[in-house]
């Protein structure tokens, strides 16, 4: 494992986008999966060369998940499609039920059993009209559940190295929250606080869990990731040179390395003249390992090819 080389994160690339999110690393391909939200685009970097493919879906799309049969798993602003990765089309196959006009997929996260956990927000920001659903796509027809109702703008979902925990961020209560999990029924409970950030910190976004049990959590409006120890308390708070920091996930061989997506949603003028680099994708090393990501599980004679 490499030391943390740099006192702050390094551009990896100069991605301009509105909403950069969903990062996931692809050990397949040495890649970095990651999407712009808005702009209905998946992207697939390489690290390695800063080479960056895109693909435009036609529709927003709130986060992505790699698939244990080689595909692509889309949470698509009118449902769920999988694809495979030449994106030759993207059918909505499964719309999320009793989703309201006006609301869209915001983050996702796969289990350790390979559902997909699936958040929801109002596009808008005016409702707390919300959800979080667990997909089992083993099942025929696919099992699509509910599990959380009222929530405002679901983020930042993943579990603990011991697959005893399960995080969750509601980005507006300024707070991330851990559940009991149990694994075998994919059910968690005892939902309370984890850690509660300042006003002045931001808001929660995006999370990730390292291979040492620390939550790595994107600051929205805070211009930093901040890595809480497994009791809640702060290790440390990583800068960057944007504001709107959206989330973060380990890749590399060695799954050393800190990808860190950035927004420039909303910036005026301005404040896009003094963060040029807002919308960016950055790598830091932190001196530590993350996890290989969960792969989604497919039944796939559920779906046309």
């Amino acid at each position: 494992m490499r030391e943390s080389g740099t006192s702050e994160p390094e551009i990896l690339l100069a991605a301009r986008a509105v909403i950069a999110e969903g990062p996931v690393w692809d050990a397949k391909t040495g890649g970095l999966w990651w999407i712009d939200i808005p702009r209905g685009e998946v992207h697939l970097l390489d690290p390695s060369t800063g080479n960056d493919r895109r693909w435009v879906v036609g529709q927003p799309v709130g986060c992505l998940a790699l698939t244990r049969e080689g595909d692509v798993l889309l949470a698509l602003r009118d449902g769920l499609s999988v694809t495979s990765r030449g994106f030759a089309e993207t059918p909505v196959l499964w719309p999320l039920p009793g989703e309201p006009d006006g609301n869209r997929p915001n983050d996702g996260c796969v289990d350790s059993s390979g559902r997909f956990w699936i958040g929801t927000m109002d596009i808008e920001e005016r409702r707390v009209a919300g959800s979080l659903y667990r997909v089992d796509l083993r099942t025929k027809p696919p099992e699509i559940v509910r599990t959380l109702a009222g929530v405002t703008v679901s983020n930042g979902i993943d579990w603990s190295p011991e697959d005893d925990r399960m995080y969750f961020a509601d980005s507006p209560t300024g707070r991330v929250d851990v559940l009991d999990w149990d694994p075998g029924s994919g059910t968690a409970s005892n939902r309370r606080p984890f850690a509660t950030l300042p006003s002045d910190a931001g808001l929660p976004d995006g999370l990730c869990v390292d291979a040492e049990a620390h939550v790595w959590v994107a600051l929205w409006g805070g211009g930093a990731v901040r890595r809480y120890r497994p009791d809640g308390t702060l290790e440390r708070e990583v800068k960057l040179p944007v504001t709107k920091v959206t989330s973060c996930a380990f890749g590399g061989r060695e799954l050393d390395e800190l990808f860190i997506t950035t927004a420039s949603s909303g910036l005026n003028e301005a404040q896009l003249a003094a963060q040029p680099d807002a919308g960016a994708i950055f790598r830091y090393l932190p001196g530590c390992r993350g996890r290989q990501p969960n792969l989604a599980a497919v039944n796939v004679e559920n779906w046309p090819r």
